[in-house]
């Protein structure tokens, strides 16, 4: 369980990319030791100010090259869903044609 004043969460499942679990983490008048602050990108100084590190372009390249990743994911799944459906429609006969008296194949509509 958590401390008193700390609050957390999940986020869920994300579509296409449950390998990453995100979630959410509130604090409401709890202290946090400095050293136990995770701050590479960002930092809070004494004083209690929030200040941003780094190249901000470099933390966008990060998220881009993520999201590109996971729209490679999805054209592989939608290739093989589309190989997968043209294959059946090849072999699979609907509907009766009255001339050759049997079905015709669905790839000939």
């Amino acid at each position: 369980m958590p401390m008193p004043g700390v609050k957390s969460g999940d986020l869920g499942p994300k579509l296409g990319y449950n390998s990453k679990d995100n979630g959410w983490l509130t604090f409401d008048h709890v202290r946090i030791p400095r050293t136990q602050m995770l701050m590479r990108y960002s930092m809070v100084t004494r004083d209690g100010l929030f200040k941003e590190q780094g190249d901000k372009r470099m933390l966008y390249s990060i998220m881009l090259g993520t999201r590109v990743i996971m729209v490679k994911g999805a054209m592989w799944d939608l290739q093989k869903g589309l190989l997968i459906g043209l294959r059946y429609s090849a072999v699979r006969r609907q509907f009766v044609n009255i001339e050759k008296n049997q079905e015709t194949k669905i790839l000939d509509y």
